[in-house]
């Protein structure tokens, strides 16, 4: 048991030092003229299929930041070397998805811009789908906060991490949902990730949460898993759960859409996406269920209107 706790361990570490390594614009520098002006190109290998990329029109402080990147992505990719080592040692055999599981990654990955975009509605982001769109691939856009823009990026980051294989083979447990509130939370809290020790208020109710401590979380999501309920039940209590214990400071409903999703998907059951116009609805049910009122109406709510079944 605590070898497998630790090949886990060694997975989820190495998909962030993987994520991180993606992040970063390095490689062999060319500088490249034309008309008077100078360019940065940067070449590299990505599975083993030699790349090239622009970067930028050249700067010294560009140039450098490339060069510093550079430095850095050898010490990931020595720290990865180590744990596929450490994974060999253990005897650690990459595992096949089983096909309903590939099929639902398959899935997620072709709705995610859509979802994103739920989540950024559901979070009173000003944004459209065409601008969440240029946004994860990566564009520009106008008439958008600097702070409703990362927010879009982190989510990408989110996703793309909880799809990864290694990931989605993992366990839905603490550290899993801690991770995700980091990403989601990336840029604005030096605390994410972390579990609040301020107390939060909630828009539209007088309610508040309790603060939350950590060995009562991993108690009470060891309850949810241990429920005799069918994995899209228990998704959906994982994700009324996180919104309601408000774990973190910011971030806790994207975090547990994303969370909640997690689990849904390394079920090969699905995913769980709160359409656009039914966001005000669910806001009052959540109202309602955080005050206690009704707990049954919300969650036929979500099963009906919100789970997508693939």
């Amino acid at each position: 048991m605590e070898e497998k706790k630790e090949i886990m361990s060694l997975l989820q570490t190495k998909q962030l030092l993987e994520h991180e390594l993606q992040s970063l614009v390095y490689g062999s520098v060319e500088i490249r003229e034309k008309d008077s002006s100078k360019y940065i190109y940067v070449h590299y290998r990505e599975d083993g299929v030699p790349l090239t990329k622009y970067v930028g029109e050249y700067s010294e402080e560009l140039y450098n930041f490339v060069l510093s990147n550079s430095i850095k992505a050898k010490e990931l990719k020595k720290q990865i070397r180590e744990i596929n080592k450490n994974l060999k040692e253990l005897n650690y055999i990459d595992e096949e998805l089983p096909e309903n599981i590939a099929q639902n990654i398959d899935f997620a990955k072709r709705q995610l811009v859509d979802n994103i975009y739920k989540q950024a509605i559901l979070e009173g982001v000003a944004t459209t789908y065409a601008d969440t769109k240029s946004i994860i691939e990566g564009g520009k856009v106008n008439n958008m906060t600097s702070e409703d823009i990362l927010k879009i990026i982190n989510l990408k980051h989110a996703w793309e991490f909880i799809l990864n294989k290694n990931v989605i083979l993992s366990n839905t447990n603490f550290v899993l949902l801690c991770e995700i509130n980091k990403m989601v939370e990336e840029g604005f809290y030096y605390s994410a990730g972390k579990i609040r020790n301020v107390p939060v208020t909630i828009g539209g109710t007088k309610w508040k949460p309790d603060f939350p401590i950590e060995s009562v979380i991993k108690e009470e999501l060891e309850e949810i898993f241990n429920k005799k309920l069918d994995d899209v039940d228990i998704a959906i209590e994982l994700l009324l759960y996180v919104m309601k214990k408000q774990i973190f400071i910011d971030g806790n409903k994207r975090t547990a859409v994303i969370y909640s999703n997690h689990y849904l998907i390394s079920k090969g059951k699905g995913i769980i996406a709160i359409p656009e116009e039914a966001t005000e609805e669910y806001k009052n049910l959540l109202i309602k269920y955080y005050e206690g009122k009704d707990e049954v109406e919300i969650k036929k709510f979500i099963k009906e209107k919100c789970y997508v079944k693939i």
